[in-house]
């Protein structure tokens, strides 16, 4: 993990200045930020609820602090993906990335995008990462975007680059941001613009679909396995869970342009935004890399919930690479549990009769 010491170290805030934070609002350093620009703003343009939530938690410890200087009313969000669509160009002192938060290549191509943008002439970008998740490409990028890059710290692999925003008359070549630089998007990039992937793919084929089920997807991306359960339970309900903002603006928009009615796109972190609810069936094609390092933790985390909101009746469907072990965190959490598909790299799983289902009334 990244040391938050690198950031309080080099990056240079004055007190009434405009801090973008790109996609890392759950980076140590944003609380310590805000305490520094008592008289600016923190604007956080994050994409994924369950951090900003986590962001918002550590501001308000650091406002209930003794001394504390934060006033709640300066901090702001704004969704990543609509930074542009929702904010005037150059109104931004100094903006910070951290490399460990942003998904893949197109996130941080976006970031510096949306920094051109952002940032008012002789603003700084900040950005800190890693050797081994590419910050050396990264400093290639921002050298041809700005035209300068500088490198503050280094320090067991982690790096601090900065670069300015230049006036236009002091470039030594022309500006890379097109006039219509507020038309950038992010969403059709990460969702490698509506090719499925194979882990879905084979869920899909392998899902039992009831035509009145009221279903439940979690961790639904750009909805591929939520609008197939739809177009089948024609007489039912599909819900579709996210907690990354552009995923759920993706997959609302494709629930629009197939005309199904009988889906709602929630974002979510995890079961949250339903907890109250009890489904027929409940799916999932759950990511198993956080903040780059490969874990169980997420999908461990929405086959315990799926049990939860699962009627006793219900079906649960997973897939998964065939080294990941879910199997036990499943037959902890349900009854049955057997493979239905899959290929020699990928399975899938289905779990029913859920142990810690409620016996409320409604669920039978």
């Amino acid at each position: 993990m990244l040391h938050s010491s690198l950031l309080d170290n080099t990056v240079q805030l004055a007190i009434d200045d405009r801090v973008l934070i790109l996609n890392s609002a759950a980076d140590p350093f944003v609380p310590k930020a805000a305490q520094q620009v008592v008289a600016g703003e923190l604007l956080l343009a994050e994409d994924n609820i369950a951090l900003l939530q986590s962001a918002y938690s550590a501001l308000e410890r650091e406002h209930s602090m003794p001394g504390g200087r934060n006033s709640l009313s300066r901090y702001r969000h704004v969704p990543f993906h609509e930074y542009t669509l929702r904010e005037a160009p150059a109104t931004i002192d100094v903006a910070v990335m951290n490399m460990l938060y942003q998904p893949s290549n197109a996130w941080l191509v976006y970031g510096l995008q949306v920094t051109g943008y952002a940032l008012k002439p002789g603003g700084r970008l900040y950005v800190v990462g890693a050797k081994d998740r590419g910050v050396l490409s990264m400093a290639k990028r921002m050298q041809t975007l700005f035209g300068n890059v500088e490198t503050l710290e280094i320090s067991k692999g982690q790096r601090v680059l900065c670069s300015r925003k230049m006036d236009q008359g002091t470039r030594s070549h022309p500006s890379p941001w097109p006039p219509d630089t507020g038309r950038i998007s992010l969403v059709p990039t990460i969702f490698a613009e509506g090719k499925l992937d194979e882990g879905t793919r084979l869920l899909i084929e392998a899902l039992e679909v009831h035509t009145t089920d009221v279903a439940l997807d979690i961790g639904c991306g750009a909805g591929f396995i939520g609008l197939h359960i739809a177009r089948v339970a024609s007489k039912g309900q599909v819900t579709m869970l996210d907690a990354s903002l552009a995923a759920v603006d993706m997959a609302r928009h494709r629930a629009e342009q197939d005309g199904l009615t009988n889906v709602q796109v929630l974002p979510s972190d995890g079961v949250q935004a339903v907890q109250a609810q009890r489904f027929d069936l409940v799916v999932t094609n759950p990511p198993f890399h956080l903040a780059g390092i490969q874990t169980t933790e997420v999908a461990e985390r929405f086959m315990r919930e799926a049990a939860q909101v699962l009627r006793p009746r219900g079906r649960f469907y997973v897939v998964a690479n065939r080294f990941l072990k879910y199997e036990p965190t499943l037959r902890a959490c349900f009854k049955t549990v057997e493979e239905v598909g899959g290929n020699t790299r990928f399975k899938v799983l289905r779990a029913m009769d859920p142990i810690r289902a409620s016996t409320r009334p409604g669920d039978l």
